[in-house]
């Protein structure tokens, strides 16, 4: 159906094109500004008759900053489009904090303040709004810095941030590059949080940016995994910006370990190295290979399945073919017929982290 303008619906279509699409968030911004104009032209005529003698200019320039003020605070607003809940949340109760502790400082103060000189009681309100500036810094300063270990504590009794899961899974930058973990993800099976610590990020962005072909192709890969991972909102996923003092200066691996330490959580690699550190300071791993290597078919000595010989072993007279999941079978025998499918009779499994090797010996051609 193709609308005109004057119908109905080609009404609805030009006002979508007349009024952009967070119109209510501008129409607010407008309010706003004609809101301070009025409380800027209501300041001035307050105080005009207790002030005959203010020139009318001093009026004129009280009305300009004011509304300079808030011209600047919806521009500032309007450059920052995407706010972080975290961070603003910081702000507000770094200021309610501040306003608390300036208070409460005013009244301890109250009594040095309450002199008779003169210079003493006009330097109050200076005093105050110092104080306030100050405490406001520090809180707001210290919540950002806290705000990933925010506990709000009442005596005998503990408000902690509530996350999906009983512990996080810490992301190395070997799985992201792979791909698997969202496949994974998508299955279900991880019902806790995902944590992506911002340095992790930093590496595979510096991969995808690498001048070899090849980095740049597995970096790429990376940042498509984290936006699919980012786009299921069925699967938490968190950038993780913080980083304690104990990993100044760590290696990328050593401050995965520390992070999944504090946090109280698993760390998700596929580096063989990796695993043996974190298990060194005992942190729990989940190790994809081990997690592939354990929905691979099992095959035990004396079973016979069918492969392709593609190529000569290392041994004499070996023979090596790959079944569809990747594992290697390493045939006895089976160097006689390279690109030829055989029936190999399996002799024995070697399983470890790095993967699965079957080794087995020729029986017969197909």
């Amino acid at each position: 159906m193709v609308s005109r303008p004057g119908t109905k619906i080609g009404l609805i279509m030009d006002a979508t094109k007349i009024f952009p699409r967070n119109f209510s968030l501008w129409l607010l911004r407008a309010v706003f500004l004609l809101v301070a104009a009025g409380v800027a032209v209501y300041i001035v005529n307050i105080n005009r008759p207790q002030a005959e003698h203010v020139p009318i200019g001093s009026s004129i320039v009280f009305f300009v900053l004011v509304m300079l003020g808030a011209v600047t605070i919806v521009t500032v607003d309007t450059m920052f489009p995407r706010k972080r809940l975290d961070m603003i949340t910081s702000v507000y109760f770094g200021i309610l904090i501040a306003l608390f502790l300036t208070y409460a400082a005013s009244i301890a103060l109250e009594p040095l303040l309450l002199t008779p000189d003169l210079q003493i009681s006009r330097i109050k309100p200076v005093i105050q709004l110092l104080m306030g500036i100050a405490f406001s810094y520090i809180c707001i300063s210290l919540l950002m810095q806290t705000k990933d270990d925010f506990r709000f504590i009442i005596p005998y009794v503990e408000f902690a941030k509530e996350v999906k899961g009983l512990r996080p899974y810490v992301l190395d930058t070997s799985v992201i590059i792979d791909g698997r973990i969202a496949d994974l993800a998508e299955t279900h099976i991880l019902d806790s949080q995902l944590i992506m610590p911002r340095f992790v990020l930093a590496e595979v962005q510096a991969i995808a940016d690498s001048g070899d072909k090849s980095r740049r192709a597995r970096g790429r890969r990376g940042l498509d995994v984290l936006d699919r991972l980012r786009a299921n909102t069925e699967i938490e996923l968190k950038i993780y910006d913080s980083e304690t003092p104990e990993m100044a200066g760590q290696p990328v691996d050593m401050k995965l370990v520390l992070l999944a330490k504090h946090l109280g959580g698993k760390v998700v690699t596929g580096d063989y190295n990796l695993n043996k550190v974190a298990r060194i300071h005992s942190v729990p791993v989940i190790n994809l290979n081990d997690i592939a290597n354990a929905l691979k078919p099992v095959f035990l000595p004396g079973e016979t399945l069918d492969v392709k010989i593609v190529k000569s072993g290392e041994e004499a007279g070996q023979g090596v073919g790959y079944l569809d999941d990747g594992t290697m079978i390493v045939v006895e025998g089976g160097r006689e017929h390279l690109q030829k499918t055989v029936r190999v009779s399996v002799t024995s499994v070697l399983q470890t982290s790095a993967g699965r090797m079957i080794f087995g010996r020729f029986l017969s051609n197909l």
